[in-house]
Formats: structure tokens, sequence, C-alpha cells
């Protein structure tokens, strides 16, 4: 007798299987991309030939766009490809346990689960240490950063919206700043998130664990999309036009937090391009409901549940049209149910 295996469902936001929505508020992609620069570097890759299996000029690119040695940067086919790495990695050299932030992306605790690594209360006692700042899904800093950092532990620094932050600073010394793998996924801030590329600048002296990393990766971990999208990243062209944009960013997210709380929804404090909030639900409406009711009609949040934080949302800031569809929507639903 033959058995299926069990598939496990990871829960994201995006496309699903209803389609693209119309307005998209489950993701954090940056609302003003895609980045033109970056777009036509991707249209223009060329797709007929392989990569360079060492990424040589990327890599050097990558490396001076960074000041750091060439021999730090990493490639990686995404950032969920790199946590799914380094969790083999860990649990190689000796990990029994992980530490993650409160509240974190789902693929942290989702490797560590398919490592059998048990999850330690406190970071001191885990092999393999989370950071991500600005976090996910609260879009805030991580609390006491520098006392997460351990030369004697994997630490890892996910910045996947570093490039989005719209106020304050990463409250790390560079010194302490040099004991965590930074792991850096530009798609989102270019607003192009189905373009799959990483990269990983390494410890200073990650020296052997630099090289088992690397050794775990496929062969052309990045295609020449990805390649591309990367290459663009490092450009004046592309930082100008993320600098730019990040004012427009900030217009957008106040205009979205005033329409929640007029709304009556309760929005957290975030320092990115998203935040969380509680929407106001109409008299025994539960959350899923109210979601579903959004989705019928082409609008898309993200549910928190899966973050640890039931009965929120987080809400990527959208552009004027796209809060004005979901402040109808509401509205029609709210009507209705009373």
């Amino acid at each position: 007798m033959s058995h299926v295996a069990p598939v496990f469902t990871r829960v994201h936001g995006g496309p699903d299987a209803a389609g693209v929505p119309l307005f998209d508020f489950s993701t954090n992609s940056h609302a003003c991309g895609p980045c033109p620069a970056a777009l036509a570097a991707v249209q223009q890759a060329d797709a007929s030939r392989y990569p360079d299996a060492g990424y040589v000029a990327l890599r050097r690119q990558l490396a001076a766009f960074h000041g750091v040695d060439v021999q730090r940067v990493l490639l990686a086919a995404s950032a969920s490809e790199f946590i799914f790495r380094i969790t083999a990695l860990a649990v190689q050299r000796g990990a029994k346990a992980v530490w993650l932030p409160p509240h974190s992306y789902g693929d942290y605790a989702q490797a560590a689960q398919a490592w059998k690594l048990s999850v330690a209360a406190h970071a001191q006692h885990a092999q393999l240490r989370w950071a991500c700042d600005p976090s996910s899904p609260l879009g805030a800093a991580h609390p006491a950063l520098d006392q997460l950092a351990d030369p004697s532990a994997l630490c890892v620094l996910d910045r996947a919206y570093e490039p989005l932050r719209l106020e304050g600073t990463l409250a790390l010394s560079d010194a302490a700043l040099q004991n965590f793998w930074q792991l850096w996924t530009p798609n989102k801030a270019l607003g192009l998130t189905g373009v799959r590329a990483a990269y990983v600048i390494a410890p200073p002296h990650a020296g052997d664990v630099l090289v088992q990393l690397d050794q775990l990766a496929p062969s052309w971990p990045v295609g020449a999309h990805g390649v591309a999208m990367l290459q663009a990243w490092t450009t004046p062209e592309v930082q100008a036009w993320l600098a730019a944009s990040l004012a427009t960013l900030r217009e957008w997210k106040a205009r979205q937090i005033a329409l929640c709380e007029v709304m009556g929804w309760t929005c957290l404090p975030s320092a990115a391009n998203f935040f969380c909030a509680r929407p106001l639900l109409p008299h025994g409406m539960p959350l899923q409901q109210l979601l579903a009711e959004l989705r019928g009609q082409g609008i898309k949040l993200r549910d928190t549940t899966s973050f640890g934080l039931p009965g929120q949302v987080r809400m990527g800031v959208l552009a004027p049209a796209a809060q004005d569809a979901l402040h109808n929507a509401w509205q029609h639903i709210i009507r209705k149910a009373t």
C-alpha cells in the first residue's frame, strides 16, 4: 500500500489560488516599483547562457557596494533558500537549538523544524540565532540587538527591509555588526519580488563556515535574471530612485494609517513600509470572514496569526487608490452586516 507524503502549507502573502489580487496589501514589496532601471536590466538579461558559476563580477560589485572584501560575499537563490542552508549547516556543526524572535518570518521556524532543532527560550542557549530589523510582521526595531551577537554562535541578521526603512537607523555598532551574517534580498525594495535572488555578507573571520556554506549550495543558485537584478541594485541610478521613492512611501503610509484609524482600526507603530493593525469587525464576524469578503472584492490583507499575532493583519503600504478601495470595500461589508 502506497502512502502519499503530507504537504506542508506555508502561509505567505501575494497571489493565491484566486490569482493576483487587484489590491495586494499582503506583501511588503515596494509599492512605487518596479524600479524602472532594475526592471529594464532584468528584461534585457541573456537567459540563453549560464551565469558565471563563480559569479566573480557580481560578487566584486556587491563587495564594492558594501565596502567589504569580496571573499565575504555569498550568493543565495533567495532568502528562504539561505535560511534552510544555514540551518542545515548549523546542524552539521552540532547545533541543538535555534533562537527565534517572538514574531518572525515563518521560514526560520520551518527550517528549524525540518532539521529537528529545538527552539530555545533564551538566545544564549541557541547555537543558531535569528534577527530581522526592521522586523516582520511589525516593522519594528529588534530590541537589544547587540546582546544577540556572539562569535561562538551563528547569528543571522535578516536585512530584507533595511532599504525600505522609513524612519530611524539600525541600532547596532559597526563592531557588533561584524558578528552577524547579513542577509540581503533587494527584490522587495525594487518591487521585483518575482525575481528570486539574494546575497549574504559574512562576518570578517567566517573562515571554514563560509566554505561549508558555499559547498552546501547547488550550482548556479542565481539565474541570469537574478544576476541582472543584483547588478542593477548596486548602481547609482537605482539607489537614487530608491532614495527618492521613500519620500512617497512616507506620505502614503501616513495617509493609510489615518484612513485605517478613521475605520476604527488600531495601528501599531512601525519604521518600515508596512505595519500591523487590528481591524474593527462587525458584531460577531470573525476576522477570517472579513478577510475572505475583502478578497472577494479583490483586496488581500495578511492575517498575522501565523506570526503569533491573532486578530491582526499586516498591511503593506499601497498607493492612495488602493487605500480608498479598501475603505470602500470595508464600508460595504459593514453596511451589509448591520
